[in-house]
């Protein structure tokens, strides 16, 4: 540790909050927490909810570590609510979280910067249920809300349009299906730091509702060495494309019968998973930097107008 706590700055732990995604934000937020207090800084965590502005005003924290996931953490919401504080942040700022989290005017921008995307139209729900609006197989997600939400797979021998829950949004994203394995890339700062394949034993069931099963991490991916360094070099300019800051992962899909062609894209997290074995810290942690470490980089990375 070396300093006394009195030097390392006072951080406030925004985790929680009311998005779908509330349960995973509570894991990073308290994970985070452990890591940081481990290092030395005085942390106090906030359950980020309406009152949040005046939460703030009685912590009067030197830093917000922002684990929250989803809508309101991730879209840009409270970004702006701590630019308008003052109160300097980790993560990407108001527009890159905005544009990330809305899944078509990040692709179109991935597109423009030459990088491969999945072709996608939004539509509205129920146009989407009463037929199909492009051929099978095909994926329906919402378009700005995380991805662990309400994930549909349109099997290639399907006949009949999905049934999407009524919790879906009126718009949502239909995009055509990447066959193939889940590769990840994560970016601190200006480096792309190595890539995870993960390998998942169940996708979906009978209903064609997306379940993830277990999955199981390769770090680094067992990879040709064009696709690796595609993957490295696709997320840091994905993360770039949008101007994002701090710590952002790239998902991608690659068909290995079409080689580099075969290399898609999918998205950008700009609030990745931050438990101790979540993709991120965990090639962090191979690349020599470990989970304390990881989170104390955010911090010393923290500011306003990002």
């Amino acid at each position: 540790m070396g300093m006394s706590s009195r030097t390392l700055p006072k951080v406030a732990m925004l985790m929680g909050g009311p998005s779908a995604e509330r349960d995973v934000s509570l894991s990073s937020g308290q994970a985070c927490t452990a890591a940081l207090r481990a290092e030395g800084y005085q942390v106090v965590e906030l359950d980020a909810g309406p009152d949040l502005a005046a939460r703030l005003s009685d912590v009067k924290p030197d830093v917000v570590f922002n684990a929250l996931h989803g809508r309101w953490g991730e879209d840009g919401c409270v970004q702006g609510l701590l630019e308008w504080a003052a109160i300097p942040y980790t993560h990407s700022g108001v527009l890159a979280s905005a544009l990330a989290m809305d899944k078509q005017h990040s692709k179109s921008l991935f597109a423009a910067a030459g990088l491969p995307v999945a072709h996608s139209v939004i539509e509205a729900k129920s146009k989407v249920m009463a037929a199909h609006v492009m051929p099978p197989p095909y994926v329906v997600k919402p378009n700005n809300e995380g991805s662990s939400v309400g994930i549909y797979l349109v099997h290639e021998a399907a006949n009949s349009p999905p049934h999407l829950a009524d919790d879906m949004p009126d718009q949502v994203m239909v995009e055509s299906y990447v066959a193939g394995r889940e590769l990840t890339c994560t970016v601190m700062g200006d480096r792309a730091l190595t890539v995870t394949d993960i390998l998942t034993d169940g996708w979906y069931d009978y209903d064609a509702k997306y379940v993830a099963g277990g999955s199981r991490h390769v770090v680094p991916a067992d990879l040709p060495t064009e696709i690796f360094d595609a993957c490295m070099d696709y997320a840091l300019r994905a993360h770039q494309a949008l101007g994002c800051r701090g710590v952002s992962r790239a998902d991608f899909r690659w068909d290995e019968a079409y080689g580099l062609a075969g290399l898609i894209l999918l998205e950008i997290n700009t609030q990745p998973g931050m438990t101790a074995t979540s993709l991120s810290p965990e090639q962090a942690a191979h690349c020599g930097i470990n989970f304390g470490e990881f989170c104390a980089w955010m911090i010393g990375d923290a500011s306003c107008n990002r």
